[in-house]
């Protein structure tokens, strides 16, 4: 056993706020975090831009590359970042799965398909990468390409599809020609249809399956006809936008058929495993995939390599080694996760340098809870009350040294956009903090407080026009690192930390040496 068991805490999307609007954080009723920041020692973190591997700090920092670096002590290139340098390096264009998708098509006088997330967030895909593999698909020899389009308004403003479909239209239309013909095929909102994570709703896959490759749903001539359409019918932002179907003479313009090619260009692996297990897996069963085209699929990035979903795919995700939870397996040290199955995957998967499976089955417990079906906002306390129960109850077990949690309320109830729902998730995450600390001071544990990135601090925005609109990306704020020990005063070192320097932190607290590897650690 380690000299005293350590407690993580992650209060997912929970940042501190530079500019003050809509911040719900500050607007919460947050007694025993007000009390922490006040008493204990802390400090901030960076948890976006070059601080977890993304390409510049113009760029916001989200779950996924936030708990791999909290889990790994060090910096990797991720996301954007590692399929920029791919694509600047001419490594995707020149690798077998590139050429093999080309040469299908080339070959056998058929389509690419084009399926991801339309935006430059990039948190999950940026729009840039795909106009540069239409240009390459042409400049190898492809005749025809067809985009199936997630909109997004999660990770960039609310309403900004038409901006996005704007910019590929004109795109594709500066490439079309007597030889080529590219067109926007399908889309809709990406918590509406197939951009599910975690398998919570495998409705989401099946709705994305049938709009995509069957080209089943509601048609219209174009996508900005299907967006003002549904904008003017529901009055609902670019995320939860229903399917649609882009259709000529009452038939879809690209249905995914035999020997076609598909890439999903996505590069985070959260919200593409499920796609991608639908068109990998011969045995799959989670919905009826009707009758199934013969393709060559690939998506941006291996989204699981212990799966090995896809089987092909156009970038190597970055070998993440050396993590905490192997180094605490080597010392013999036992451990504890838990989240609700919105973050489950981040306090496991992505917590463990993208590995699905344990390090040790002895020695780590993961434990998932169940999350709601519901919009977050009509349930902002979400699982909370019940990490917390469970927490509590691995802690007073006695058995681990180092146990670890998520509140998802800051970010999921944040990314709805609901100022008023998003206090309360931040004021339950509070309420679950309070019950927290009795029991570890009981138990005589350390607890460390932080976040992977904020969302809940920024719920509102200026827009060009200069006018107030709401807000429902992460922010580019700052994270709180807060250390709570009713024994020990500990002293945190002057600097500039991120994430990453998180790990070796803990490990200090549990008596255990750090790899050379690894960032520094905190505290003196």
């Amino acid at each position: 056993m380690a000299v005293k068991p350590v407690v993580l805490v992650v209060m997912d999307g929970v940042g501190f706020s530079k500019t003050g609007l809509g911040d719900a954080v500050s607007m919460a009723n947050t007694p025993t975090l007000d009390k922490l920041l006040k008493e204990c020692p802390n400090t901030s973190l960076k948890a976006h831009g070059d601080a977890v591997g993304l390409p510049s700090d113009d760029d916001m920092g989200n779950s996924e590359v936030g708990h791999n670096a909290l889990g790994c002590g060090q910096i990797y290139s991720q996301g954007a970042k590692l399929v920029n340098e791919c694509i600047e390096s001419g490594k995707m264009f020149s690798s077998d799965t590139w050429n093999e998708l080309v040469g299908n098509c080339t070959a056998n006088g058929s389509t690419m398909h084009f399926i991801g997330l339309l935006s430059d967030g990039n948190v999950h895909s940026n729009i840039h990468h795909l106009e540069t593999m239409i240009e390459k698909a042409k400049e190898m020899g492809v005749k025809k390409v067809r985009c199936h389009v997630l909109l997004d308004g999660r990770d960039v403003p609310a309403t900004s599809a038409l901006q996005y479909v704007d910019e590929l239209e004109a795109k594709m239309a500066s490439l079309n020609d007597d030889t080529f013909d590219a067109k926007i095929a399908s889309g809709g909102g990406r918590m509406k249809i197939t951009m599910d994570r975690y398998q919570a709703d495998w409705n989401m896959v099946e709705a994305g399956w049938n709009t995509h490759v069957h080209g089943k749903g509601r048609q219209f001539a174009t996508a900005a006809d299907a967006i003002n359409t549904y904008r003017e019918e529901l009055g609902v932002i670019d995320q939860d936008l229903p399917a649609f179907v882009i259709a000529e003479n009452g038939e879809p313009v690209g249905k995914i058929q035999d020997n076609d090619s598909v890439v999903l260009f996505n590069f985070r692996g959260d919200r593409a495993i499920e796609l991608s297990m639908a068109f990998d897996q011969p045995d799959f069963d989670k919905f009826d995939r009707g009758q199934m085209p013969k393709v060559v699929y690939a998506g941006m990035l291996q989204y699981d390599g212990d799966l090995n979903l896809p089987k092909k795919y156009l970038v190597n995700p970055p070998e993440i080694t050396n993590t905490l939870s192997e180094v605490l397996v080597k010392n013999g040290l036992r451990q504890y996760a838990v989240s609700e199955t919105q973050k489950y995957g981040h306090v496991t998967y992505f917590w463990n340098g993208n590995k699905s499976e344990k390090f040790s089955e002895e020695l780590e417990t993961f434990k998932e809870i169940p999350s709601d079906k519901v919009s977050f906002d009509e349930r902002p306390w979400m699982k909370s009350a019940e990490i917390t129960d469970d927490l509590i109850e691995a802690i007073k077990s006695g058995k681990y040294d180092f146990l670890r949690c998520n509140y998802p309320n800051g970010d999921m109830v944040g990314h709805t956009g609901n100022l008023d729902a998003t206090i309360i998730g931040v004021e339950s995450v509070d309420l679950g903090l309070t019950r927290l600390l009795k029991a570890a001071d009981e138990c005589n544990c350390t607890v460390i407080i932080t976040a992977d990135h904020g969302n809940a601090d920024e719920m509102l925005e200026k827009n060009k026009k200069g006018e107030i609109q709401v807000r429902t990306a992460h922010s580019l704020n700052r994270v709180p690192f807060i250390i709570w020990d009713k024994d020990t005063k500990f002293e945190i070192k002057d600097g500039s930390f991120g994430l990453a320097n998180v790990a070796p932190t803990v490990a200090k607290l549990l008596g255990v040496e750090a790899p050379a590897c690894w960032e520094e650690c905190m505290i003196k």
